[in-house]
C-alpha cells in the first residue's frame, strides 16, 4: 500500500478540537485513508454515509438522538457525509454538543459538502483534499529511477490508485469506467444539469486545450452555448476536482494580458481517457501540453502535502511571450518554464526578468523534474 502524506498531516489534528474534512474526487482513495485512521484508533468507528439506515440515522438536530446512534466512540468517520441533508448544522452540534469526539467526514465534492459546511463549521473545522497518487508517494515504494521508468505511462494513464502500476489494457478499462460513471455522478445528482452532453463536450473541448489560454467566448461559439452557462458548467467541473484554473498573472504592464485563464486536469488519465487517446509519446501531438500539466498538478500535490499555501499563475504577453507556471511565496516570485525534451524559452525568459528582475527562473524537464517537485 502507498502511504498517502496527507495521512500524516490530518492524524497531527487530530483530537484538537476541530472537525477533519477530508475532500477529493471520487476513487482517489479516501476511503481507504479514513479507514486507516480508524485502524489506528481502537475506540473508534467508520460509517458509510451512502447506505440508507445511516443517512436517515443521521438527518436529525437533536443532539442525544446523535449521541444514541453514534455511541460513545473517541472517533467517529463519517464517509461520504455529503449523503446526509443539512451536514453543515449536524456536524457543528456533534462539534458543540460532544467535544471530546473527533469527528472526521469525507465528500467527494467540495459543492455538495463545502459550500454547505461553510457558514455552519466557520472556526470549527480543519480542511484537507486528496488528490490521485503523488510522485513523491510513489517513492515509499520504489526508487526514483524505478518511477523515472514509469514516467510515460504515468503520462498517457495517470495516477488513480486503481489504475496507477495496471497492465495497459486493465488501467484503459479502468479509466472509462471512471470517466463514464463517476466523474459526473455528482454534478448530475445534486445539480441538476439538464445536458449531460454539453458537459461532455465542454470537458472533451477543454481537454484538447491544456497548455493553451481557453477562451470563453470561443468555447461559447463552439459548443452552441451562453458564456455564463459554459462559465457556471466550469465552475462545476472545477467544485467536482475533475479540473483546475490558472489565472495570468499581471501588475497592469502594458504588454501583459491580465484576464487571461488555463484550464487543466486534475489526472491525465482521465484527461486522455476523454479524447479517448492513449497512445505512446512518440506517436502524440499533445506532449508539451501533458508535460506542462504534470509538472503544474504534481506541484500543486506538493504544495498542498506539505502546507505550501501559494499563490499560482502563468504569465502571457500581448506579442505572445509566456511563461508557463508562477509562484508566489513570502513575497517571493519564481518563474518555470515546462519542456520535455528542448530547453527554455529564452526570449520569454529575458522579458520576464526583465519586468520582475527579483524573480528567480528555472526551466523543467524531464532530466531535472525532481528538483521542481521537492
Amino acid at each position: 500500500m502507498i502511504q498517502r502524506e496527507i495521512q500524516s498531516v490530518i492524524e497531527k489534528q487530530l483530537f484538537k478540537g476541530k472537525v477533519i474534512i477530508l475532500y477529493g474526487p471520487r476513487r482517489v482513495g479516501k476511503t481507504t485513508l479514513s479507514k486507516l485512521l480508524v485502524d489506528k484508533e481502537l475506540n473508534s468507528r467508520y460509517i458509510n454515509c451512502e447506505l440508507l439506515e445511516n443517512k436517515s440515522a443521521l438527518e436529525t438536530t437533536n443532539s442525544s438522538a446523535l449521541k444514541s446512534f453514534l455511541g460513545n466512540y473517541r472517533l467517529i468517520v463519517l464517509d461520504e457525509a455529503q449523503q446526509i441533508g443539512d451536514i453543515g448544522r449536524v456536524l457543528k452540534i456533534l462539534s458543540d454538543t460532544f467535544p471530546e469526539m473527533q469527528i472526521v467526514a469525507t465528500g467527494s465534492s467540495s459543492f455538495e459538502l463545502g459550500n454547505r459546511l461553510a457558514e455552519p463549521l466557520t472556526g470549527r473545522s480543519r480542511e484537507y483534499l486528496l488528490y490521485p497518487f503523488s510522485m513523491t508517494e510513489l517513492l515509499n515504494i520504489k526508487d526514483r529511477i524505478k518511477v523515472n521508468a514509469d514516467l510515460e505511462a504515468i503520462l498517457r494513464f495517470g495516477l488513480y490508485p486503481e489504475v496507477y502500476g495496471k497492465p495497459e489494457h486493465e488501467a484503459i478499462e479502468e479509466l472509462s469506467q471512471i470517466s463514464s460513471n463517476y466523474l459526473y455522478k455528482d454534478i448530475l445528482q445534486f445539480e441538476l444539469i439538464k445536458r449531460p452532453n454539453l458537459l461532455l463536450n465542454l470537458l472533451n473541448a477543454l481537454a484538447l486545450q491544456i497548455g493553451s489560454e481557453v477562451s470563453l467566448n470561443e468555447l461559447s461559439r463552439m459548443l452552441g452555448e451562453t458564456v455564463p452557462t459554459i462559465q457556471r458548467y466550469i465552475e462545476l467541473l472545477e467544485k467536482a476536482f475533475v479540473i483546475f484554473r490558472l489565472r495570468s498573472y499581471s501588475r497592469n504592464l502594458r504588454k501583459e494580458i491580465a484576464k487571461g485563464q488555463k484550464i487543466y486536469f486534475y489526472d491525465l488519465g482521465i484527461r486522455n481517457a476523454l479524447i479517448r487517446n492513449f497512445n505512446p509519446l512518440n506517436l502524440r501531438n499533445d506532449t508539451g501540453g501533458l508535460w506542462e500539466n504534470f509538472c503544474i498538478v504534481e506541484r500543486m500535490k506538493f504544495n498542498m502535502n506539505q502546507r505550501r499555501f501559494v499563490n499560482s499563475w502563468f504569465w502571457r504577453t500581448y506579442d505572445q511571450k509566456e511563461v508557463d507556471y508562477i509562484e508566489e511565496e513570502s513575497g517571493k516570485l519564481k518563474a518555470f518554464e515546462f519542456k520535455i525534451k528542448s530547453a527554455g524559452n529564452f526570449k520569454a525568459m529575458k522579458e520576464f526578468q526583465k519586468n520582475y528582475p527579483e524573480a528567480t527562473f528555472m526551466t523543467v524537464t524531464r532530466e531535472n523534474y525532481w528538483e521542481f517537485l521537492v
